[in-house]
């Protein structure tokens, strides 16, 4: 698992697996935030057996699935309320780290989002889907 941090409190990474869900919580996460949808590629696990996995862990589980073609999604403010908590350290994953990382970018205020797109750009994001949504 490569995570990236986009801020102290923040990691993205790739699609997870079961085996890898404590090493979550012993990383210092308190949220672990699934953006894939169920059965986007053939063998990824489940969101019921992810969560079931997170909460044995002690972790706070999110499943808040986004596609490029939906991106941000219905549940974008809710996202952004998840990423605002520096009191509980947010791991998000979705199929390479990139959806989480747009939804970083477009979650952020106006006046911050400048250094957050500059901010994952330097860690190698693709950012054409925040560059389509305004922040909101």
């Amino acid at each position: 698992m490569n995570v990236m941090q986009l801020t102290e409190t923040i990691g993205v990474t790739g699609q997870i697996g079961l085996e890898q869900v404590p090493e979550i919580a012993a990383a210092g996460y308190k949220v672990l935030v699934n953006n894939r949808p169920d059965g986007e590629d053939p063998g990824q696990p489940g969101s019921a057996d992810i969560q079931a996995a997170a909460l044995a862990a002690g972790l706070e589980y999110h499943h808040l699935p986004v596609t490029a073609m939906n991106f941000p999604g219905p549940d974008v403010v809710r996202m952004g309320g998840l990423f605002d908590d520096d009191a509980r350290p947010v791991l998000a994953f979705c199929r390479t780290g990139t959806r989480c990382a747009n939804l970083w970018v477009v979650t952020r205020a106006a006046a911050a989002r400048v250094q957050a797109e500059e901010r994952a750009r330097a860690l190698g994001y693709d950012l054409g889907m925040a560059a389509r949504v305004p922040s909101v």
